[in-house]
């Protein structure tokens, strides 16, 4: 009796959770109800007997797959307004879509027939194996080409993944530390002889200062300052004159 009173409950915050995920407006939100409605479906798991597939749904799912989710929706600046926008033009796609899978259930279910002997073997004692056991034999002997498969097309997804999102951006200086080990110092230092009495326009240096603003004259303006250079050629000193 309190089995079936809690798993109403887990099974009724589960389907709430899972309408919340698709039905909220913020993209963080969804995420956490996404993860709230692991921790629910981990609980009708463990009602159930199934213990192993609990504890995979709360380390796999929630302590890594929801929380990348949920770390790159809050890293990436993602327009979701932009999203948004073409929500009427995909809805009759996505409305087919979802009426295909929809009756893809109903024939699914309507031609489902439980097997004779199902009572017979429920009722039956329970092996003296544990449920991991038990999984991992049906796993790797019955369905093992097809488990190989999925992790394929997993691997297949990742790599498109990779090869969509890295892209060689040309703009980005990227430090090449062989190249900097293996330059000699005729390549790194250039020695220019500058001959006695040069000025920077010969250099090729010369940069024009903007012009200053003069003060104006009058009772209450202040005097004019002291050139920068007063203090290594003496004060009122004459410059000489520049080099054409």
């Amino acid at each position: 009796m309190i089995a079936t009173i809690f798993f109403y409950i887990f099974a009724v915050i589960l389907v709430a959770a899972a309408a919340t995920v698709v039905s909220a407006r913020n993209p963080v939100h969804s995420v956490l109800f996404l993860i709230l409605a692991f921790f629910n479906a981990a609980a009708l798991f463990l009602i159930a007997g199934a213990e192993f597939l609990a504890m995979v749904l709360v380390i796999v799912y929630v302590g890594a797959v929801a929380l990348f989710f949920l770390f790159v929706v809050m890293m990436l600046d993602v327009n979701f307004a932009e999203l948004r926008s073409g929500f009427q033009r995909y809805l009759p796609v996505g409305a087919a879509v979802g009426a295909i899978l929809f009756i893809e259930l109903v024939v699914l279910y309507g031609g489902w027939q439980i097997a004779p002997q199902a009572t017979s073997l429920r009722m039956s004692p329970a092996p003296a194996i544990s449920n991991t056991q038990a999984l991992g034999d049906v796993l790797y002997t019955d369905y093992i080409f097809l488990f190989q498969a999925a992790g394929l097309v997993l691997l297949v997804a990742m790599i498109g993944a990779i090869v969509l999102t890295l892209r060689d951006r040309r703009v980005r200086r990227h430090q090449d530390i062989g190249a900097q080990i293996a330059r000699t110092a005729a390549e790194t230092l250039e020695l220019v002889e500058v001959s006695v009495g040069a000025g920077i326009k010969e250099l090729g240096i010369y940069r024009p200062k903007p012009p200053a603003l003069v003060p104006e004259s009058g009772p209450d303006s202040a005097p004019e300052p002291a050139h920068a250079d007063a203090g290594q050629h003496g004060h009122g000193a004459q410059h000489a004159p520049e080099v054409r």
